[in-house]
């Protein structure tokens, strides 16, 4: 039997990893958002049918059909955005999510959906490893919109008996991405600039976004009315300084980095998941770090593409 599965912000770095590794699992993937793509771009990347589009109630209707399988990767993704433009960030990211179960609600109720969360949502965590149990109290408007969506969802599967996941992404990375802190480090160390915000010392946990992917479509697969809630880590920290330097050490040897000390708005200062949740799943990543910083500096190196 044909399955079909619907990507909202498939035009986004995590969105087409997810449609690709769905179309690699045999789901015919339509794909809704923003961006500007040729047939062949989008096919590319796994997508039978991209549409431009608002992701709202009334475009879900025209184009999403009933499918098996949503995954919402729509919405923001940026701290220093919703520091900037909160009413905007909680419209991507909260208002888009309230449109996908309405839809589902309405018009697909045996859809199962998915939800790109965040591990915003904990704001600076009392202890570690997070674990899904943990509190959740976040510290900039763009944790408190990924909160505010979660709540949503789990209350859509709680009263309207759809079936829902949420997966709570940490720091998603790999070649392509032009944001956050690789392609910033990266960018600098090629303009043979060494000082970098923080004290170096700050922790992230890394996965690689093909893995993010995979357990974003597990999750689909376990999707329940009670809400299933999952970490999106490796279970690893790594220090901000380890990463910086060994992509100096990749791309500009000779450059030793330094550390300002001065500290940006809205970001904690040490995460790494509890991803037995996830595990559970039969899931697990796959991709090293040290693989993964390789094959991203190669990419920047060839210009970016």
């Amino acid at each position: 039997m044909t399955k079909h599965a619907v990507v909202t912000g498939a035009y986004g770095f995590v969105g087409r990893h997810v449609a690709r590794a769905l179309a690699r699992s045999g789901y015919i993937v339509t794909g809704i958002g923003h961006g500007k793509w040729q047939a062949d771009d989008f096919r590319g990347w796994g997508l039978a049918d991209w549409h431009d589009a608002d992701v709202c109630t009334d475009t879900l209707a025209m184009y999403a059909g009933s499918p098996d399988l949503l995954i919402h990767c729509a919405g923001s993704g940026s701290v220093a955005y919703s520091l900037a433009h909160p009413r905007q960030d909680f419209e991507r990211s909260a208002l888009t999510t309230l449109a996908v179960l309405d839809f589902a609600r309405n018009l697909a109720p045996r859809t199962r959906l998915v939800l790109a969360s965040s591990a915003g949502v904990y704001g600076a965590a009392k202890e570690l490893p997070i674990s899904v149990d943990s509190s959740l109290c976040p510290v900039s408007p763009y944790g408190l919109h990924k909160k505010i969506a979660e709540e949503l969802f789990c209350s859509y599967g709680r009263h309207f008996d759809i079936r829902v996941a949420v997966v709570r992404l940490f720091s998603i990375y790999g070649p392509g991405l032009r944001k956050q802190l690789l392609w910033d480090a990266c960018s600098k160390l090629a303009r043979s600039e060494i000082e970098f915000d923080g004290t170096g010392a700050e922790t992230r946990d890394w996965i690689h976004v093909e893995d993010a992917a995979d357990l974003l479509i597990r999750a689909g697969e376990c999707a329940s009315s009670s809400g299933l809630v999952v970490n999106g880590g490796t279970g690893v920290s790594t220090s901000t300084a380890s990463i910086v330097t060994s992509l100096a050490r990749l791309l500009s040897p000779n450059l030793m980095p330094t550390f300002s000390g001065r500290m940006r708005a809205g970001d904690p200062q040490h995460y790494m998941a509890d991803i037995e949740t996830a595990k559970g799943l039969g899931w697990e990543p796959r991709q090293a770090l040290c693989e993964g910083l390789a094959a991203y500096v190669e990419w920047f190196r060839k210009g970016a593409p």
